[in-house]
This record gives structure tokens, sequence and C-alpha cells, in this order.
């Protein structure tokens, strides 16, 4: 059976944006003579980014509040990615496939819109029928409410698509979900899970790919 719609995650997915977000967390310790560990930074990875934000102040020991927090991590990384996308093997070949077969596909990310627009300007004009953005949702990655609000919005069930995702929060809310979740691992090792299949890298992969992990292959 081939899926009615491919769910992205970006940020480690389709763009390796997490050495920004890390390199912007520890600027933010240096700024403010806190500590900060590569433990802790790990820590962060796949989180919803409000959720980041306390992990932040809590581990820093900022005076700032958790949305003061999100503006300076998302001030760093605008910068840094405007300056340069750093695309993941494979990921713009694969979304191009996708668009060429008509394969409807949103885009899932914990991070805000304006992080989003500046990377979404290098992808043609339709690449994502839908954006669910961190900013848009009540209730972030790890809980299921991105990918079926993803899903709902392309008027598909989330038990026919495929999500693509590189982190455990990330796994765990598309599972939670109901879609089949090709993991491709970047930063962090990411644990079996019933609905998951892995692979190594999305370089060369096309939806032909995708349909048969979705038959069970």
């Amino acid at each position: 059976m081939k899926p009615a719609a491919v769910l992205m995650d970006m940020d480690g997915t389709l763009v390796d944006t997490e050495p920004y977000w890390m390199a912007t967390e520890y600027a933010i310790a240096e700024r403010f003579g806190a500590t900060w560990t590569e433990e802790q930074a790990m820590g962060l990875v796949g989180n919803a980014l409000i959720e980041s934000a306390r992990l932040v102040k809590e581990g820093m020991g900022l005076p700032h509040e958790p949305e003061e927090i999100v503006e300076m991590l998302l001030d760093g990384v605008v910068e840094r990615v405007e300056r340069e996308v750093p695309w993941r093997p494979g990921a713009r070949e694969l979304l191009t496939d996708l668009f060429e077969q008509g394969v409807p596909c949103a885009l899932v990310t914990m991070s805000y819109a304006r992080f989003v627009g500046p990377i979404l300007e290098h992808l043609p004009e339709g690449t994502f029928k839908v954006i669910v953005t961190g900013d848009q949702v009540r209730n972030g990655k790890p809980h299921p409410e991105p990918y079926l609000t993803a899903a709902a919005a392309l008027g598909v069930a989330a038990e026919d698509t495929v999500a693509v995702e590189d982190s455990n929060t990330g796994a765990r809310s598309a599972e939670a979900a109901g879609c089949t979740v090709l993991v491709v691992e970047n930063h962090v090792p990411v644990a079996p899970g019933e609905r998951r299949v892995f692979r190594d890298t999305l370089e060369g992969m096309t939806y032909a790919d995708l349909a048969a992990l979705d038959a069970g292959a």
C-alpha cells in the first residue's frame, strides 16, 4: 500500500541544524556566565521549543522566562541559517521526487515559523502542502498532536502516512499518531519501536522506497 502522504521532520532530518541550536545554547551560556554541557545540549534534541527553553532556564539558572529564552534561541539559529542551510544528504532530492510524483507532503517541526521561513525559501513553492510548527500546536512532540494535525490538514489518516524522523522524541510523536516511522538517526540514537523502520541515510531514497516501507518491507 502506497502512503497517502509523507510527513517530514525538519531539524536533524531535512537540515542538520542541531549544531546551530547547540552553538546558540553555548553562546547564551557564555553571555550570562552560565555553564552548559554536551549532555544537556543533546537532551534538547527533538523537544518542543518551549520545553527546551525551560530546560535551558533550569540548566543555566537564568532569570528569564521560557518565552524570552525561546526568542534568544531563535535569534541565534535564524542568523546562522540565513547564512547557510545545511541540508542532510538526500533530503532535497527526496522532496523533489515526492513533489514530482504528486505526493502530498507536510512539514512537522517543533521549530517556530520564523525559523522555518528562511529554509522554505530554498524549496520550490508547494513542496509542502501543510506546515505544522511548534508555535501552532498546544502539545509538542513527543505528543501525537503535531502529526495528527498534519495528517488531518492533508485530509488523510495518520495510519496511511510515512513520517520521517531522526530523534526519539519525534519518533514517539509520529508512532503515537499511528504513522509508519522512517528513522534516519543523526545526532542521537533512536530506540527500536513497533512502527519504526531504520535506514542509514535518505540519500538515493525515492517515493518507491517509502511505499515499500509502508508495505512492511
